[in-house]
């Protein structure tokens, strides 16, 4: 497995820095006395960070594909909110953080896309199932995939 924490996921820590954006995006005075929209973007933008942490922790595959779509989810969440605010009278002058803060929301989706493919791609389990005999046996299998790899490339030379 290539990350152990999922802290040390490129999609966890852009959806961080889209809570802490969204977070200073809602302390601008439009804000102020709409309590409702201002809650509810800031718990969709912590949700997205929440979820992957949630599903990476868990250890199956199939939890974390759940608690990344949920992510997705939330992400989907965040940008409908940006949209709405976007075409709101009090908000027009944050145009430009709301298109900059949509562009990073559709990137963490697209991350996400990525990443639950490649884990329904995947033929394991999930950590919580690996074991010394699947890793070398994984290992293996990558092994001769390179070497079979390397053979076509001279074959074709």
């Amino acid at each position: 497995m290539k990350y152990q924490r999922f802290d040390e996921l490129p999609v966890w820590r852009s959806a961080i820095d889209l809570g802490r954006a969204i977070y200073t995006l809602t302390e601008n005075p439009a804000f102020r006395r709409r309590y409702s929209l201002r809650d509810q973007i800031e718990r969709a933008a912590v949700s997205v960070s929440n979820n992957i942490a949630e599903g990476f922790e868990r250890g199956t595959n199939q939890e974390l594909l759940t608690f990344l779509y949920i992510a997705r989810g939330s992400a989907g969440e965040v940008l409908s909110m940006l949209l709405l605010l976007e075409g709101m009278a009090p908000f027009r002058n944050l145009e430009s953080d709301f298109q900059s803060l949509q562009a990073a929301t559709e990137s963490i989706g697209r991350q996400l896309g990525a990443w639950i493919r490649s884990i329904k791609d995947s033929e394991l389990k999930g950590q919580r199932y690996v074991t010394e005999k699947t890793r070398l046996q994984s290992q293996r299998v990558r092994q001769r995939d390179e070497f079979l790899k390397e053979l076509a490339e001279i074959r074709k030379h």
